[in-house]
């Protein structure tokens, strides 16, 4: 009753019914302007919003067009109730519309409303073939007519295309290639080549259940394939074990490792470098420094254990063995190296993010779909979107029969191909759904059996999915489809078929959620069409068993023992047991898609962080400052280390420890001497090194133009970032999958995760700081500087390889000269 009460639909609906009288006093108007007036109505719109009018108040003007070019384009002229849908998508809602009422059409009207702030429209389906029918049929030949243009974004056009498409007014494309262009775009080295250059600004989602909740558990992941780095751990494990004291330096406090000056020296010549801590060099560097952590600072039985070829973690606070769960970064297979067992080969998850986070990212969001009402709490919670019914053109006349219920499969499936055989007798059309494709092909056995010709639409023959549902409402059709097949595509009924009764749908079995079962069910019945639609459930169908058991299967047999009419089992009862066992499955499904949203949510805060950064190194002019104020925040940092408070206003300074930490590392080798540094108190000694550190920054910014400095500097600060970001995405994924672990010993992985992450995090931060400073002020500048991918042949987690089509590059010089350091 309450809901019923504060059902947002209503005030939505009141407030849409006034913009909707005021569309259609406008239409004698409109139908006097000509198709060029028309056309031109696009400018001025716009030119009113520069002037400061509001899109809201140009929403019934607007709309009125519309339906005017519609009537002259389409030759369809929309309906009171689609103007009523087009109010509740433009305030971001979604708009619940039966099948047939003209969702396509309707999303027109807030899509060419929006589009006046140039900020960019996506449409977004559910698969290319809706996308491309959509963007090149009618619907596209109608915003064209209206003065828009129209861009369709597929997964195989060339990055330059992708461009051009997300520059249009108005964009189709699927929800996964918007994501992925989301991801690849923050991976881009220069800004021009970003495909969404404006944002995100408002999206309209169609079948929008599908998309933002079936969708939702699985994230979008970008890989780099496996790392090819095998040889890396054998040879850094090696040189590790090689090294003598007098090589490396341990700080117990902090647990880290250095190599000395002479390390540095033995890693030169055994590696053939000029200088190890060249850009290029990077990876390397990192895998012995992981390969020194291994060796000389993990104890075996203490933090880890070798059993049966495998190295396993021990947690330090319970002891416990924590199976699944790596060390990140590449310290396991340095592990791995050292204890002579086969080093696992590391894949690269070089970026991340889930449909809810990358939608929640729209500055407006909203969606249009037959079936949401049951997750209305969802949307609100996650995408604060409210569910509008939105009534019917005509009134639903489809006879919507009581479920029939069976003791076992058997009789079933019996009982729903006779009614099949009879229906078809009759020359009406009939939609058999099922929830498996098994299930299709069964029923298509025993039809094949009884010689009754039909159509069977499932995953393995769905390229012929449009011309079957073409022809599923003519008479005499049969069609066999697996529950999730036919989204966006009517059923039109042949000539004679509404004297038959319309479409009968024949459901097999109930699926876990209801959307499923009202969408195969809003099939039939059309803009007031006749039709019919029943469900054929047994004891031994699965929701059935999994919340009935055998007492429930006990209890269907002993109904049908003394049941003497002959007629199937119907009950209000059992209708009420399966809604109810579907409402418990949604709810522990929406508690799975929450509970991937937190884990996402702390990656999200993160992601945004770096994207930013990673931003600005693209698009501002120069990012000196930024350099300059990281060298500052990292020298501090490293300084403080070795400055420890001995009594009020008293420190003690490790002189040595900063000379081997900054000469040979960040400075070049001999720059700090001890006995002019051990005068100094703290605050000079820290002024005195960031004095050294922008002196050398200034010497190398007075030898080359600005222009190549600039490059140098974005060139090192996109190396850094893009080096340990990708680290540390694919550091998460890891720990994401072992900290699920911790549920068995009484903690929370969520918690584990936040915290875990967080550390992470902040390390990442500080690693980043402390390589752009030692890049900037060791790496020596040259010019035909060229930005490089770290991560160069990447594929998505869609099953297919990103492979942007390149223009063909001549290069001359490909040495060492190309490169901006030496």
């Amino acid at each position: 009753m309450l809901k019923k009460w504060f059902d947002p639909s209503k005030k939505e609906l009141k407030e849409a019914k006034k913009i909707a009288d005021v569309v259609f006093s406008l239409e004698e108007e409109m139908t006097a302007k000509t198709d060029e007036e028309l056309k031109n109505k696009a400018n001025e719109f716009k030119e009113r919003y520069a002037n400061g009018e509001t899109l809201d108040s140009m929403m019934a003007e607007a709309f009125a067009v519309v339906r005017e070019a519609s009537r002259r384009v389409t030759k369809l002229f929309p309906y009171y109730v689609q103007v009523l849908g087009a109010v509740a998508i433009f305030h971001g809602n979604i708009a619940e519309m039966k099948t047939g009422e003209g969702k396509t059409l309707t999303a027109v009207m807030p899509a060419y409303l929006s589009a006046i702030n140039g900020e960019g429209v996506h449409i977004v389906t559910v698969n290319e073939y809706l996308a491309k029918r959509e963007a090149e049929g009618e619907i596209g030949d109608l915003f064209r007519f209206l003065g828009l243009t129209v861009g369709l974004n597929l997964r195989d056009i060339t990055r330059e295309q992708k461009k051009e498409a997300y520059d249009c007014d108005v964009l189709y494309s699927t929800n996964s290639e918007l994501g992925f262009d989301y991801l690849r775009d923050h991976m881009v080295l220069y800004a021009k080549d970003m495909v969404a250059q404006r944002g995100l600004n408002f999206a309209i989602i169609d079948e929008v259940d599908s998309i933002l909740i079936d969708e939702a558990r699985t994230p979008l992941i970008i890989s780099g394939g496996s790392k090819n780095n095998h040889n890396l751990y054998q040879a850094a494990d090696r040189f590790s074990k090689s090294l003598r004291d007098e090589d490396f330096e341990i700080d117990l406090e902090s647990r880290s490792i250095a190599l000395t000056p002479s390390g540095i020296r033995k890693a030169e010549q055994i590696f053939q470098l000029e200088n190890l801590y060249d850009l290029k060099h990077v990876t390397l560097v990192h895998h012995i420094n992981n390969a020194l952590r291994a060796v000389h600072i993990m104890a075996r039985d203490k933090e880890y254990m070798v059993d049966n070829d495998e190295v396993l973690i021990v947690d330090q606070f319970t002891g416990r063995v924590l199976r699944g769960r790596q060390f990140s970064e590449g310290l396991h297979q340095a592990l791995e190296a050292k204890e002579g067992v086969k080093v696992k080969k590391e894949t690269v998850t070089v970026a991340t993010i889930t449909y809810q986070n990358f939608f929640r990212m729209y500055k407006k969001l909203s969606g249009m779909t037959g079936t949401a009402k049951t997750e209305e709490e969802e949307f609100r919670d996650i995408y604060n979107m409210d569910v509008i019914e939105i009534p019917t053109n005509a009134p639903v006349i489809r006879d919507d029969a009581p479920d029939f219920i069976y003791a076992n499969l058997k009789d079933k499936f019996n009982a729903l191909v006779d009614e099949v055989e009879k229906r078809y007798q009759n020359g009406q059309p009939v939609l058999v759904g099922t929830v498996a494709v098994e299930t299709s092909e069964d029923i298509s056995r025993m039809l094949k059996a009884r010689r009754i010709p039909h159509e069977v639409l499932n995953a393995k023959n769905h390229e012929r999915e449009a011309e079957i549902v073409a022809k599923a409402g003519l008479q005499g059709s049969i069609t066999i489809a697996t529950n999730m097949a036919g989204r966006g595509t009517d059923i039109k009924l042949g000539q004679g078929v509404v004297a038959l009764g319309g479409l009968a749908v024949i459901g097999s079995e109930r699926h876990e959620s209801r959307r499923i079962d009202n969408q195969l069910r809003g099939r039939s019945g059309r803009q007031g069409d006749p039709g019919y639609s029943r469900f054929y459930l047994s004891a031994e169908d699965e929701l059935m068993l999994r919340f009935g058991g055998e007492s429930f299967k006990r209890r269907i047999e002993m109904l049908e023992r003394l049941n003497t009419s002959g007629e199937p089992l119907s009950s209000k009862l059992f209708s009420r047991f399966v809604t109810g066992a579907q409402k418990r499955i949604e709810g522990n499904n929406y508690d799975s898609r929450k509970n991937v949203l937190k884990y996402d949510d702390v990656l999200r805060k993160q992601r945004e962080i770096i994207y930013k950064e990673r931003r600005d190194v693209l698009v501002l002019e120069s990012i000196e400052d930024q350099v300059r104020t990281t060298i500052t925040n990292s020298i501090h940092s490293t300084v403080q280390q070795f400055v420890h408070q001995v009594g009020k206003n008293q420190f003690e300074i490790d002189d040595d420890n900063i000379i081997a930490t900054f000469n040979g590392n960040i400075f070049q080798p001999e720059t700090l001497v001890k006995e002019t540094i051990e005068k100094m108190d703290e605050k000079e000694l820290l002024d005195y090194i960031l004095n050294i550190a922008n002196q050398e920054i200034d010497r190398k910014k007075e030898q080359v133009p600005p222009e190549i400095f600039n490059e140098f500097l974005k060139v090192v600060m996109l190396r850094v970032i893009d080096t340990y970001w990708m680290r540390h995405i694919d550091a998460m994924s890891e720990l994401r999958q072992g900290v699920s672990l911790q549920a068995y010993a009484q903690q929370s992985p969520l918690v584990i995760y936040q915290k875990e992450g967080l550390r992470m995090f902040n390390d990442m931060i500080r690693n980043i700081s402390n390589d752009v400073t030692r890049y900037a002020i060791r790496a020596q500048i040259q010019y035909n500087v060229e930005r490089e991918a770290v991560v160069k042949n990447t594929s998505t987690n869609q099953g297919t390889t990103d492979q942007r089509p390149k223009k063909p590059k001549v290069r001359k010089n490909r040495g060492q000269r190309n490169l901006p350091w030496r």
